[in-house]
């Protein structure tokens, strides 16, 4: 007797699962396309595996490449980011022909009409993503590089399909547009030779002792940190200007993205030494002329030579 109940019993949840199966890969048609509930929760599935694949070899890639001590970072983060775009695409397609049973010709054609509306109407967008594509693989500003654009500068934190991280030195994080790399003009402090020369603008008053001036300037890069000493730091002869004499000191550095500490801690030391040799720094002065009628009595000091201001002459 309880042989025959649990023969029913089976053959009850037998009926039952072959009915829910039934309904789950019930088909319906929209045109060309085929889709179940049942293939769309495989596509479903095999979407999450491909970003699970995707991230796992990403990361193991990434260790294997890190041995190697002579692949730089930036190199090792493009081949992953590529391996890792790779994955998701062929992973994406795959999910999406189970999904909706559909052949490549299909997808082909969709992807053709997403262009044609991406191009119209998602231009800005479509610029970003091609404009990633290419600091990937041409590779002018890397992971690492310490850039300038504009009046932001940083550290890039990472490149993705749309924009570009970049850190400053107050660890706020700046999201730019890829397109603006590409398009824009950026200053890449790391790119290429690993040193950066450093240039400090400086104007002396126009009787000073040219001689004095090189040796002060010279002396106030000696000794400071992250100044190389091989090239050793030059001063050149600018040019006469208006007003003063027109210098520049040149120093070099392996330390680029500590270029503004760099010229602060020079600027000190010129002005403490400019202090002790008695070198003046000019500065522009102005004349009034005055033809006839009172002058004011606020600029009496200032006619007959009492205060600091600017001098006048009658």
């Amino acid at each position: 007797m309880e042989f025959f109940a649990i023969a029913l019993l089976w053959q009850e949840s037998t009926s039952v699962i072959a009915r829910i199966w039934a309904y789950l890969t019930q088909s319906f048609t929209f045109g060309r396309i085929t889709v179940s509930i049942s293939s769309v929760l495989l596509g479903a599935i095999a979407f999450r595996v491909t970003m699970l694949l995707a991230r796992y070899l990403s990361s193991f890639i990434e260790g294997r490449l890190a041995r190697r001590q002579h692949i730089d970072a930036g190199l090792r983060y493009t081949i992953c980011r590529l391996i890792r775009y790779f994955v998701i695409t062929i992973g994406t397609l795959v999910a999406v022909k189970q999904a909706f049973a559909v052949d490549l010709t299909s997808i082909a054609v969709i992807f053709t009409a997403l262009s044609v509306g991406i191009g119209f109407g998602l231009q800005y967008l479509a610029a970003d993503i091609a404009s990633g594509f290419i600091l990937l693989f041409e590779r002018p500003i890397r992971v690492g590089d310490r850039i300038t654009i504009g009046d932001d500068e940083g550290d890039v934190e990472s490149i993705n399909l749309r924009t570009t991280i970049v850190s400053t030195n107050d660890r706020i994080a700046i999201i730019v547009p890829n397109s603006k790399l590409v398009g824009q003009r950026v200053i890449n402090w790391s790119y290429g030779d690993p040193r950066a020369r450093i240039a400090i603008q400086i104007g002396v008053a126009d009787d000073s002792d040219i001689d004095l001036v090189t040796k002060t300037l010279i002396a106030a890069a000696d000794g400071v940190e992250y100044v190389l000493e091989d090239p050793p730091p030059r001063v050149q002869f600018m040019k006469f200007g208006d007003y003063s004499l027109d210098f520049r000191l040149l120093v070099w550095t392996r330390q680029p993205r500590r270029h503004v500490q760099i010229r602060s801690d020079i600027n000190y030391r010129i002005f403490r030494l400019f202090k002790e040799h008695e070198i003046k720094i000019p500065y522009p002065t102005q004349e009034f002329l005055f033809r006839g009628g009172p002058v004011p009595p606020e600029l009496e000091p200032a006619l007959r030579g009492d205060d600091d201001g600017p001098r006048m002459r009658d």
